[in-house]
Protein backbone atom coordinates (compact mmCIF):
# COMPACT_ATOMS: atom_id res chain seq x y z
CA UNK A 1 0.00 0.00 0.00
CA UNK A 2 1.05 3.54 -0.62
CA UNK A 3 1.94 5.51 2.04
CA UNK A 4 -0.10 8.51 1.38
CA UNK A 5 -3.68 6.34 1.80
CA UNK A 6 -4.27 3.78 4.30
CA UNK A 7 -5.73 0.33 3.36
CA UNK A 8 -8.72 0.92 6.03
CA UNK A 9 -9.47 4.16 4.46
CA UNK A 10 -9.37 2.09 0.89
CA UNK A 11 -12.01 0.02 2.44
CA UNK A 12 -13.93 2.52 3.88
CA UNK A 13 -13.81 4.09 0.57
CA UNK A 14 -14.89 1.30 -1.19
CA UNK A 15 -17.84 0.26 0.88
CA UNK A 16 -19.54 3.79 0.87
CA UNK A 17 -19.29 3.17 -3.31
CA UNK A 18 -20.70 0.11 -3.09
CA UNK A 19 -23.49 1.07 -0.46
CA UNK A 20 -24.55 4.00 -2.96
CA UNK A 21 -24.93 1.17 -5.68
CA UNK A 22 -27.21 -0.53 -3.36
CA UNK A 23 -25.16 -3.28 -2.33
CA UNK A 24 -25.74 -4.79 1.06
CA UNK A 25 -22.09 -3.82 2.89
CA UNK A 26 -22.82 -5.49 6.27
CA UNK A 27 -20.79 -8.85 5.58
CA UNK A 28 -18.14 -7.97 3.30
CA UNK A 29 -17.91 -4.79 5.47
CA UNK A 30 -16.93 -7.34 8.61
CA UNK A 31 -14.48 -8.90 6.26
CA UNK A 32 -12.81 -6.32 4.71
CA UNK A 33 -12.03 -4.58 7.99
CA UNK A 34 -11.39 -7.17 9.92
CA UNK A 35 -8.80 -8.01 6.69
CA UNK A 36 -7.22 -4.10 7.26
CA UNK A 37 -6.67 -4.50 10.70
CA UNK A 38 -4.99 -8.19 10.41
CA UNK A 39 -2.40 -6.27 7.33
CA UNK A 40 -1.82 -3.31 9.93
CA UNK A 41 -1.06 -5.60 12.65
CA UNK A 42 1.72 -7.66 10.52
CA UNK A 43 3.11 -4.07 9.92
CA UNK A 44 3.20 -5.10 6.09
CA UNK A 45 4.71 -2.85 3.78
CA UNK A 46 4.16 -2.36 -0.05
CA UNK A 47 1.94 -4.72 -2.76
CA UNK A 48 -0.42 -6.86 -1.33
CA UNK A 49 0.05 -10.46 -1.49
CA UNK A 50 -1.68 -13.53 -2.01
CA UNK A 51 0.54 -15.05 0.72
CA UNK A 52 -0.58 -12.03 3.32
CA UNK A 53 -4.33 -12.58 2.00
CA UNK A 54 -4.16 -16.44 2.91
CA UNK A 55 -3.37 -16.15 6.14
CA UNK A 56 -5.68 -14.14 6.82
CA UNK A 57 -8.13 -16.56 5.96
CA UNK A 58 -6.97 -19.13 7.66
CA UNK A 59 -7.02 -16.93 11.17
CA UNK A 60 -10.78 -17.13 11.85
CA UNK A 61 -12.18 -16.18 15.08
CA UNK A 62 -13.18 -20.08 15.23
CA UNK A 63 -9.81 -21.52 14.21
CA UNK A 64 -10.96 -23.18 11.44
CA UNK A 65 -9.14 -25.96 9.88
CA UNK A 66 -11.72 -26.17 7.07
CA UNK A 67 -10.33 -25.05 3.61
CA UNK A 68 -13.42 -24.68 2.41
CA UNK A 69 -13.97 -21.75 5.19
CA UNK A 70 -11.22 -20.47 3.88
CA UNK A 71 -11.84 -20.00 0.31
CA UNK A 72 -15.14 -18.67 1.44
CA UNK A 73 -13.19 -15.83 3.38
CA UNK A 74 -11.00 -14.97 0.58
CA UNK A 75 -13.60 -14.91 -1.92
CA UNK A 76 -14.74 -11.68 0.30
CA UNK A 77 -12.10 -9.65 -0.32
CA UNK A 78 -11.85 -9.92 -4.44
CA UNK A 79 -13.85 -7.22 -5.62
CA UNK A 80 -12.22 -4.94 -3.42
CA UNK A 81 -9.26 -6.30 -4.28
CA UNK A 82 -9.82 -6.01 -8.24
CA UNK A 83 -11.41 -2.23 -6.89
CA UNK A 84 -8.04 -1.25 -5.47
CA UNK A 85 -6.14 -2.44 -8.38
CA UNK A 86 -7.08 0.93 -9.72
CA UNK A 87 -5.19 2.92 -6.98
CA UNK A 88 -2.61 -0.05 -6.55
CA UNK A 89 -1.73 -1.37 -9.49
CA UNK A 90 0.30 -4.36 -7.87
CA UNK A 91 -2.34 -5.87 -6.03
CA UNK A 92 -2.47 -8.99 -6.17
CA UNK A 93 -6.12 -11.03 -6.74
CA UNK A 94 -5.79 -14.86 -5.14
CA UNK A 95 -7.96 -16.92 -7.15
CA UNK A 96 -9.56 -20.82 -6.87
CA UNK A 97 -6.32 -22.61 -6.92
CA UNK A 98 -5.06 -21.30 -3.15
CA UNK A 99 -7.90 -23.31 -1.02
CA UNK A 100 -9.96 -24.82 -3.61
CA UNK A 101 -12.56 -24.46 -5.63
CA UNK A 102 -15.93 -23.76 -3.43
CA UNK A 103 -19.00 -26.16 -3.99
CA UNK A 104 -21.20 -25.72 -6.49
CA UNK A 105 -25.06 -24.81 -5.24
CA UNK A 106 -26.53 -27.61 -4.19
CA UNK A 107 -30.27 -28.57 -5.33
CA UNK A 108 -32.58 -27.88 -2.86
CA UNK A 109 -35.50 -29.99 -1.83
CA UNK A 110 -38.49 -29.03 -3.87
CA UNK A 111 -42.03 -29.55 -1.96
CA UNK A 112 -45.07 -31.60 -3.44
CA UNK A 113 -48.37 -29.99 -2.87
CA UNK A 114 -49.33 -32.35 0.04
CA UNK A 115 -45.64 -31.75 2.24
CA UNK A 116 -46.87 -28.23 2.31
CA UNK A 117 -50.66 -28.76 3.45
CA UNK A 118 -48.84 -31.45 6.32
CA UNK A 119 -46.47 -28.91 7.35
CA UNK A 120 -48.88 -25.95 7.55
CA UNK A 121 -51.92 -28.21 9.35
CA UNK A 122 -48.47 -29.63 12.10
CA UNK A 123 -47.39 -26.14 12.41
CA UNK A 124 -51.08 -24.84 13.09
CA UNK A 125 -51.16 -27.95 15.86
CA UNK A 126 -47.85 -25.82 17.71
CA UNK A 127 -49.32 -25.50 21.49
CA UNK A 128 -50.67 -24.04 24.07
CA UNK A 129 -53.80 -25.03 21.92
CA UNK A 130 -55.86 -21.72 23.24
CA UNK A 131 -52.32 -19.62 22.44
CA UNK A 132 -51.05 -17.90 19.31
CA UNK A 133 -48.04 -20.04 18.59
CA UNK A 134 -49.22 -22.65 15.96
CA UNK A 135 -50.96 -19.63 14.42
CA UNK A 136 -47.96 -17.37 13.95
CA UNK A 137 -45.55 -20.58 11.99
CA UNK A 138 -48.43 -21.46 9.80
CA UNK A 139 -48.95 -18.10 8.74
CA UNK A 140 -44.60 -17.75 8.24
CA UNK A 141 -44.57 -20.97 6.68
CA UNK A 142 -47.72 -20.23 4.40
CA UNK A 143 -46.05 -16.84 3.75
CA UNK A 144 -42.69 -17.93 2.64
CA UNK A 145 -44.42 -20.83 0.22
CA UNK A 146 -47.19 -18.48 -1.31
CA UNK A 147 -44.42 -15.68 -2.20
CA UNK A 148 -40.99 -17.07 -2.43
CA UNK A 149 -39.31 -14.64 0.64
CA UNK A 150 -36.53 -15.21 1.74
CA UNK A 151 -36.72 -16.64 5.65
CA UNK A 152 -35.11 -12.55 6.76
CA UNK A 153 -37.77 -10.93 5.02
CA UNK A 154 -40.49 -12.72 6.58
CA UNK A 155 -38.67 -12.19 9.93
CA UNK A 156 -38.01 -8.47 8.83
CA UNK A 157 -42.00 -7.12 8.24
CA UNK A 158 -43.03 -4.86 10.31
CA UNK A 159 -46.73 -4.31 10.19
CA UNK A 160 -46.64 -1.23 8.45
CA UNK A 161 -45.21 -3.02 5.66
CA UNK A 162 -48.06 -4.71 4.68
CA UNK A 163 -50.94 -3.74 3.00
CA UNK A 164 -54.12 -5.99 3.55
CA UNK A 165 -56.37 -3.64 1.45
CA UNK A 166 -54.33 -3.76 -1.92
CA UNK A 167 -52.43 -7.19 -1.33
CA UNK A 168 -49.25 -5.81 -1.46
CA UNK A 169 -46.34 -6.49 0.71
CA UNK A 170 -42.90 -3.96 1.00
CA UNK A 171 -39.69 -5.66 1.29
CA UNK A 172 -37.06 -3.04 2.63
CA UNK A 173 -34.62 -4.76 4.15
CA UNK A 174 -33.28 -7.52 1.26
CA UNK A 175 -30.00 -9.33 1.07
CA UNK A 176 -29.11 -6.33 -1.60
CA UNK A 177 -30.46 -3.69 0.15
CA UNK A 178 -32.68 -2.95 -2.30
CA UNK A 179 -36.54 -2.38 -1.88
CA UNK A 180 -39.52 -4.03 -3.63
CA UNK A 181 -43.00 -4.46 -3.78
CA UNK A 182 -44.24 -7.99 -3.56
CA UNK A 183 -48.14 -8.60 -4.62
CA UNK A 184 -50.08 -11.42 -3.19
CA UNK A 185 -52.50 -13.96 -4.15
CA UNK A 186 -55.80 -13.12 -2.47
CA UNK A 187 -56.30 -16.13 -0.75
CA UNK A 188 -52.48 -14.99 1.06
CA UNK A 189 -53.91 -12.13 2.12
CA UNK A 190 -56.88 -13.51 3.86
CA UNK A 191 -55.07 -15.76 5.80
CA UNK A 192 -52.55 -12.79 6.56
CA UNK A 193 -55.77 -11.06 7.81
CA UNK A 194 -57.15 -14.13 10.07
CA UNK A 195 -53.69 -13.75 11.63
CA UNK A 196 -53.22 -10.58 11.84
CA UNK A 197 -56.85 -10.63 13.97
CA UNK A 198 -56.37 -13.37 15.67
CA UNK A 199 -52.88 -11.66 16.76
CA UNK A 200 -54.14 -8.75 17.93
CA UNK A 201 -56.97 -9.61 19.67
CA UNK A 202 -54.18 -12.04 21.65
CA UNK A 203 -51.33 -9.21 22.43
CA UNK A 204 -53.54 -5.94 21.37
CA UNK A 205 -53.49 -3.33 18.99
CA UNK A 206 -49.79 -2.99 17.43
CA UNK A 207 -47.12 0.06 16.59
CA UNK A 208 -47.02 0.65 12.86
CA UNK A 209 -43.27 -0.22 13.38
CA UNK A 210 -43.87 -3.28 15.46
CA UNK A 211 -43.04 -6.52 14.40
CA UNK A 212 -45.70 -8.43 12.07
CA UNK A 213 -44.53 -11.89 13.52
CA UNK A 214 -44.11 -11.93 17.20
CA UNK A 215 -42.75 -14.35 19.60
CA UNK A 216 -45.74 -15.37 22.16
CA UNK A 217 -43.35 -17.07 25.04
CA UNK A 218 -41.57 -15.89 28.06
CA UNK A 219 -39.25 -12.95 27.61
CA UNK A 220 -39.70 -12.76 23.98
CA UNK A 221 -43.16 -12.61 23.79
CA UNK A 222 -44.51 -9.81 21.50
CA UNK A 223 -40.88 -9.47 20.00
CA UNK A 224 -39.69 -10.61 16.58
CA UNK A 225 -38.71 -14.08 16.20
CA UNK A 226 -35.09 -15.18 16.29
CA UNK A 227 -34.07 -17.04 12.52
CA UNK A 228 -32.43 -19.55 15.37
CA UNK A 229 -35.88 -19.81 17.12
CA UNK A 230 -37.83 -20.23 13.83
CA UNK A 231 -35.45 -22.68 12.33
CA UNK A 232 -35.40 -24.79 15.71
CA UNK A 233 -39.32 -24.98 14.84
CA UNK A 234 -39.20 -25.86 11.36
CA UNK A 235 -36.69 -28.75 12.27
CA UNK A 236 -38.65 -30.40 14.64
CA UNK A 237 -41.98 -30.40 12.26
CA UNK A 238 -39.99 -32.18 9.67
CA UNK A 239 -39.01 -34.56 12.20
CA UNK A 240 -42.87 -35.09 13.22
CA UNK A 241 -43.42 -35.72 9.51
CA UNK A 242 -41.22 -37.97 8.60
CA UNK A 243 -40.42 -35.54 5.36
CA UNK A 244 -37.79 -37.70 2.83
CA UNK A 245 -35.43 -35.93 1.91
CA UNK A 246 -35.02 -35.22 -2.24
CA UNK A 247 -32.38 -32.29 -2.22
CA UNK A 248 -28.68 -32.44 -1.32
CA UNK A 249 -28.47 -30.74 1.77
CA UNK A 250 -28.36 -33.00 4.73
CA UNK A 251 -32.54 -32.34 5.44
CA UNK A 252 -35.36 -29.76 3.60
CA UNK A 253 -34.87 -26.24 4.59
CA UNK A 254 -36.98 -23.68 5.26
CA UNK A 255 -35.33 -21.89 2.36
CA UNK A 256 -36.49 -24.75 0.00
CA UNK A 257 -39.97 -23.43 0.29
CA UNK A 258 -39.01 -20.44 -1.76
CA UNK A 259 -36.63 -22.54 -3.99
CA UNK A 260 -40.30 -24.53 -4.47
CA UNK A 261 -42.10 -21.25 -5.10
CA UNK A 262 -39.77 -20.53 -7.95
CA UNK A 263 -40.18 -24.28 -9.78
CA UNK A 264 -44.07 -24.16 -8.97
CA UNK A 265 -44.43 -20.83 -11.30
CA UNK A 266 -42.33 -22.02 -13.83
CA UNK A 267 -43.82 -25.37 -14.36
CA UNK A 268 -47.01 -23.45 -14.50
CA UNK A 269 -45.96 -21.13 -16.76
CA UNK A 270 -44.96 -24.42 -19.21
CA UNK A 271 -47.98 -26.04 -18.83
CA UNK A 272 -50.16 -22.55 -20.08
CA UNK A 273 -47.60 -22.02 -22.76
CA UNK A 274 -45.82 -18.94 -21.15
CA UNK A 275 -42.86 -17.71 -23.15
CA UNK A 276 -40.05 -18.97 -20.04
CA UNK A 277 -37.81 -16.61 -21.34
CA UNK A 278 -40.17 -13.42 -21.78
CA UNK A 279 -41.01 -14.06 -17.87
CA UNK A 280 -37.94 -15.27 -16.18
CA UNK A 281 -37.05 -10.92 -15.86
CA UNK A 282 -40.42 -10.69 -13.83
CA UNK A 283 -39.74 -13.50 -11.95
CA UNK A 284 -36.30 -12.76 -10.87
CA UNK A 285 -38.11 -9.15 -9.96
CA UNK A 286 -40.35 -10.35 -7.68
CA UNK A 287 -37.92 -12.70 -5.71
CA UNK A 288 -35.45 -10.06 -5.82
CA UNK A 289 -32.70 -12.22 -7.30
CA UNK A 290 -29.77 -9.64 -8.11
CA UNK A 291 -28.94 -11.22 -11.64
CA UNK A 292 -31.65 -13.11 -13.83
CA UNK A 293 -29.00 -15.56 -14.57
CA UNK A 294 -29.70 -16.35 -10.45
CA UNK A 295 -33.23 -17.34 -11.50
CA UNK A 296 -31.72 -19.42 -14.74
CA UNK A 297 -30.14 -21.76 -12.28
CA UNK A 298 -33.12 -23.80 -11.56
CA UNK A 299 -33.13 -24.83 -15.04
CA UNK A 300 -30.13 -26.64 -14.66
CA UNK A 301 -29.89 -27.25 -11.08
CA UNK A 302 -33.60 -28.81 -10.04
CA UNK A 303 -34.57 -32.55 -11.02
CA UNK A 304 -37.88 -31.21 -11.52
CA UNK A 305 -37.23 -28.69 -14.18
CA UNK A 306 -34.77 -30.51 -15.92
CA UNK A 307 -36.66 -32.08 -18.69
CA UNK A 308 -38.11 -28.44 -19.58
CA UNK A 309 -34.13 -27.12 -19.86
CA UNK A 310 -33.67 -30.36 -22.22
CA UNK A 311 -37.01 -29.70 -24.46
CA UNK A 312 -36.33 -25.84 -24.57
CA UNK A 313 -32.54 -26.96 -25.92
CA UNK A 314 -34.11 -29.80 -28.09
CA UNK A 315 -36.51 -27.30 -29.58
CA UNK A 316 -33.30 -24.70 -30.13
CA UNK A 317 -30.84 -27.70 -31.70
CA UNK A 318 -34.06 -28.00 -33.85
CA UNK A 319 -34.28 -24.53 -35.34
CA UNK A 320 -30.75 -24.31 -35.73
CA UNK A 321 -30.68 -27.46 -38.06
CA UNK A 322 -33.55 -26.56 -40.54
CA UNK A 323 -31.87 -22.53 -40.32
CA UNK A 324 -28.28 -24.68 -41.70
CA UNK A 325 -29.97 -26.96 -43.97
Amino acid sequence: MSASTSLQARVEQFLVERHRLGFSTRDDGYALRSFARHVHATGHRGALTVELMADWARSDRHNSSDSRTWARRLKKLRTFLRWLQQFEPRTEVPDDTIFGRLPERQAPHIFSEQEIVDLLACARRLGPASGLRGAVYETLFGLIAATGLRIGEALSLRNGDINLKNGMLTIGRTKFGKSRQVPMHPSTVDALRRYRRQRDLAEGFPAEEGPFFVGTRGRRRGLPLSDRQVQRVFRDLQQQLGCVNRGAHDAPRIHDLRHTFVVRRIVQWQAHGVDIDQAMLSLSTYVGHMLVTNTYWYLSAVPELMALAAGRFESFATKREVQDA
